[in-house]
């Protein structure tokens, strides 16, 4: 080994290992990597040279970072919300940049111990360094940026002043090189329990892009995506090609698919093997029926069926608790453990980007939730973008929210104290929801409890949205998809959406018979629907949520009668929504043929429900005439076993078009080929992203009026260092106390957006969900108790 070589940290000058990443550390790395130079210097070979290349141009880099940091470290703090809780996008960027220089520290002390072992992997190193010069160059460019966006803004400002369209953020990002961020450095800055989460979802989001818009049938794509997982795990920059084209270019039904990958069989019941167990945890159909709701002030108001863009359609609520509560939905007869009504009620909106996810995905912190808190949660699982964009998740918020009010003691709850507890897209309608209270006048919530929110929903540039370029969870392209699908459907589908379609409109024969009878059968799917869903099993004939005692809520008799005793044009419910047993054409596996990527056929299972020759049959799985018994579950089974073979992808996939085949008379999936994802790539993001976004205080409450937000309820916004909404948070607390609001804000460090939902894979994002429960209990005027169990909570 080369007497030149620093074995230790303490023999470098001036470094002390585990110091915070001071100016000192930049020097450290320039002196080690001078070291590595001069090593390589005297290598032939072309490994060796380049080797010596970048470590030379990772110092270059570093003494162009260092002034451009110090500046933009200087300023950062007069952006904080206070001097207890600095946080803002331009120090997150600070922080990336050292957590860089932290990365080439570690990596050039690794060179330089092992470089003359037998072992060296010269070729490894050498795209290493190469990488984080790379990564330092591009952070070099983002800081150029953040100086243009301080020279946009008003002291102490993080969003620019005046008119700056998203063509300003736009260039900003095309300027910069994405790759570095999603290759061997993927994740360098958040904390290592996360690094290793979000290189597994990075993984799998290239992977499942292979066969989201792979060639051949399902079966064949299926098989190629465990050797696709190994090829991006093992060459990191055809990963990071992939993520970013992807990022740029897929459309938002791709994002849209990706996210519910959480909401899987095997996503679904992992929650109820490592998480707390509940006594209650149903999925409730709210129908769309009329409501009242008593104002505060003794009158009452007529609360709106949500109709707009989708029309009327049952609302699925989820209720959650760790106690039984008198007059709890499910509450068994005789229970001797069964507590009075609580007098709080959590109310709950996911996350997911307004286009993704529901109260399931968000199970594993919400379960722990309930059992820290002991106060029943209720979860909306509102209508997703791009079918159903806004204003129509708020509208079923308000319907819930009164109908939550009404029917507080089916919740276990009295409902005195009602806390709005929401994440990301859902922190945002929460919101939403407590100004509609203001100015409907309706019972106004105790407190609102907003983690990692946007609450301008718009293209302002600011520090921490540019943190979208190197986020793995939230690219900049999935970011802007899914803001365009929410909120400006006319140039997300082409054409304006229908704001007042109803499934009457939609709905050529019930249009025929008038509008008492079309609102009728609107009620009467409406009815049929819910008590479908009641029965609703899985093959091994437990309910399907997966427990015996986690069910989906049966309706009510008189529900049920109302159902029977309705009737449209002479019919009744049930013969107008079910064809009658003669009508039913059996459902058929056939065997088929396909082509996979190479253009060899491959046998396929397809479904057929139309006529197919005897011969040709593998075997037919009959469909329920009435009733529900031993042969529909039978059926159920060998219908789960048939779709096992060929349709285990196809929900995934769902969302994709299909085109006929000539293969007998049925149906197969679109035959995607590579040229799909390429035609996109042709086109520029910057054209797709010209559009406009309305103010409205509902889509965006940071633009709410000051009269308005001054009667909010007492507000705790929680967001993490890395999180692209950072600036967000940061702007709405500063509004907030500037208006004499009680409002509190704490931003995490290490953790990235959405952190809430690995709770249970990473200790840092563990303790920031319990600072969470420590927020709301604050809001219910809680004391938490020793070791935060339910049964020593004082609600």
């Amino acid at each position: 080994m080369s007497a030149e070589t620093p074995l230790e940290s303490d023999q470098v000058p001036g470094y002390v290992d585990g110091s915070a990443p001071e100016y000192v550390l930049y020097e450290v790395l320039k002196d080690l990597c001078l070291n590595n130079a001069k090593h390589f210097e005297s290598h032939d070979n072309e490994t060796g040279l380049r080797l010596h290349g970048a470590f030379l141009a990772l110092i270059d880099h570093v003494e162009t970072v260092k002034p451009a940091v110090d500046y933009v470290r200087k300023e950062a703090p007069s952006y904080d919300f206070d001097e207890n809780t600095p946080g803002n996008g331009y120090a997150s960027f600070v922080s990336v940049v050292d957590a860089c220089i932290r990365h080439g520290v570690k990596l050039c002390k690794q060179v330089c111990i092992n470089r003359d072992s037998f072992f060296f992997r010269a070729s490894y190193y050498m795209r290493e360094v190469e990488a984080c010069s790379h990564l330092l160059a591009s952070l070099v460019t983002c800081l150029a940026h953040l100086r243009q966006l301080m020279e946009w803004s008003e002291p102490g400002e993080l969003f620019p002043s005046g008119d700056h369209s998203p063509q300003d953020l736009l260039a900003k990002a095309e300027s910069i090189n994405q790759y570095c961020f999603y290759g061997r450095c993927l994740g360098f800055q958040f904390c290592e329990s996360v690094q290793i989460v979000l290189k597994a979802i990075s993984i799998a989001m290239a992977s499942y892009s292979d066969v989201y818009y792979g060639e051949g049938g399902f079966v064949s794509r299926a098989t190629n995506t465990v050797w696709n997982g190994g090829k991006y795990f093992m060459d990191p920059e055809l990963r990071a090609r992939r993520i970013v084209n992807i990022s740029q270019y897929a459309d938002v039904q791709f994002c849209k698919s990706f996210w519910f990958l959480a909401e899987s069989e095997v996503m679904q019941r992992l929650p109820m093997i490592v998480c707390p167990a509940l006594v209650v945890n149903k999925v409730i159909s709210i129908p769309p029926e009329p409501l009242e709701h008593t104002k505060p002030d003794g009158s009452v108001i007529q609360i709106p069926i949500p109709t707009v863009h989708i029309g009327p359609q049952p609302l699925l609520v989820r209720l959650m608790s760790a106690v039984w509560r008198e007059g709890m939905v499910g509450e068994a007869a005789g229970k001797t453990d069964t507590r009075p009504p609580s007098p709080a009620l959590i109310f709950h909106c996911h996350g997911g980007g307004f286009v993704a996810q529901s109260s399931s995905s968000h199970e594993p912190y919400l379960r722990d939730w309930a059992r820290r808190l002991g106060v029943p949660i209720f979860s909306i699982d509102y209508s997703l973008a791009p079918e159903a964009p806004f204003p129509r998740a708020l509208d079923e918020l308000v319907y819930a929210y009164c109908w939550a009010l009404k029917n507080c003691h089916l919740l276990g709850s009295t409902a005195q104290r009602v806390v709005l507890v929401g994440d990301s897209a859902g922190a945002n309608l929460n919101m939403a929801l407590a100004l509609k209270c203001i100015e409907l006048g309706l019972q106004p919530p105790a407190g609102l409890f907003m983690a990692y929110a946007p609450v301008l929903v718009s293209f302002v540039p600011s520090p921490s949205r540019l943190l979208c370029l190197m986020d793995p969870l939230l690219p900049f392209g999935f970011m802007m998809r899914c803001l365009k699908a929410y909120a400006s459907p006319k140039d997300t589908q082409g054409k304006l959406v229908n704001s007042g379609a109803t499934s009457v409109d939609e709905t050529p024969e019930l249009a025929e018979m008038g509008s008492t009878a079309a609102n009728d059968a609107v009620e009467a799917e409406a009815a049929f629907e819910a008590v479908e869903a009641c029965f609703s099993t899985q093959p091994n004939g437990v309910p399907a949520t997966g427990s015996d005692t986690e069910s989906f809520e049966e309706v009510s008799e008189s529900d049920l009668a109302a159902l029977a005793a309705l009737s449209v044009g002479g019919m009744t419910a049930r013969q107008l929504l079910q064809p009658e047993a003669d009508q039913i054409t059996p459902m058929r596996y056939v065997l088929d043929m396909d082509i996979d990527s190479e253009g060899h056929q491959i046998p396929v299972l397809r479904a057929c429900p139309g006529e197919v020759a005897e011969e040709n049959v593998i075997f037919q799985v009959g469909q329920r005439v009435d009733g529900y018994g031993f042969q529909e579950r039978v059926t159920q089974m060998a219908d789960s076993l048939a779709s096992t073979v060929s349709s285990s992808f196809s929900s995934l996939l769902a969302s994709k078009a299909s085109s006929p085949t000539n293969s007998n008379e049925c149906d197969t999936p679109s035959r995607s080929t590579w040229s799909q994802l390429d035609a996109l790539m042709q086109r520029s993001p910057t054209e797709e992203f010209q559009f406009s976004v309305p103010r409205d205080p509902f889509l965006s409450p940071y633009w709410a009026s000051d009269d308005v937000l001054k009667q909010l309820p007492p507000v705790s916004v929680l967001s993490s260092q890395f999180d692209p909404c950072l600036d967000d948070c940061v702007m709405l607390a500063k509004k907030l106390r500037g208006l004499g609001n009680n409002v509190t804000l704490d931003v995490l460090e290490g953790l990235p957006h959405g952190f809430l939902n690995f709770s249970l894979l990473s200790k840092e994002a563990h303790e920031g969900s319990k600072l969470c429960v420590k927020r709301i209990m604050n809001l219910l005027k809680m004391e938490p108790s020793p070791d935060g169990s339910p049964e020593k909570s004082p609600i």
